[in-house]
């Protein structure tokens, strides 16, 4: 595999070795020794998530503020633009964001440590997203921040108005947000 850290030092780019030929291909999409050279992070996965968007759905930004979860996410089938956003307060990058296209197609895998935000727009007509987090799902320590928030600026690569959950719709500033230390 290769590790690429990105904008954000904490975030990483995961490119699988992809072995294919006439019937198709093979992958290891995690081995634990091998994350934790790569990344410097040994997590203790306990959750697989597995979601399935239409073209136009945009999730997030999620995140947890008690029982924070790193997510290793990819997609198998379909496109979408993931992103991370920094919400760690005392990190020289707090609310910077970095982005990119995972795909079933380019096989590409990001770890989202914890402390920071997540979510995708789906670019292709459906998308089928998977994802570890290294923490169970806690509804009521879940918040999210609105997508086009101004002072965080990502650059969504969408000409279209995306669509949202009602709880995504609703989602807060980054400067009323409750965030990390």
């Amino acid at each position: 595999m290769n590790f690429i850290r990105l904008e954000l030092p904490d975030v990483v780019l995961i490119e699988p070795k992809v072995f294919g030929d006439d019937r198709g291909f093979f992958y290891e999409s995690f081995n634990r020794k091998v994350f934790a050279q790569g990344t410097g992070v040994d997590p203790d996965f306990v959750q697989d998530n597995h979601s399935r968007s239409s073209r136009g759905v945009l999730r997030g930004l999620h995140y947890q503020i008690q029982q924070t979860q790193g997510k290793l996410v990819r997609v198998v089938q379909g496109r979408v633009f993931d992103v991370a956003v920094d919400l760690r307060r005392s990190s020289p990058t707090f609310g910077q964001w970095t982005g990119m296209e995972l795909s079933g197609e380019n096989k590409r895998m990001l770890w989202v440590p914890p402390g920071f935000a997540h979510g995708f727009v789906t670019l292709s007509d459906t998308a089928e997203f998977l994802y570890k987090t290294t923490d169970y799902y806690a509804p009521a320590h879940e918040r999210s921040i609105i997508w086009n928030d101004p002072r965080i600026g990502i650059h969504w690569p969408i000409d279209f108005e995306p669509v949202l959950a009602k709880k995504d719709a609703a989602g807060s500033l980054l400067r009323d947000a409750e965030v990390f230390p």
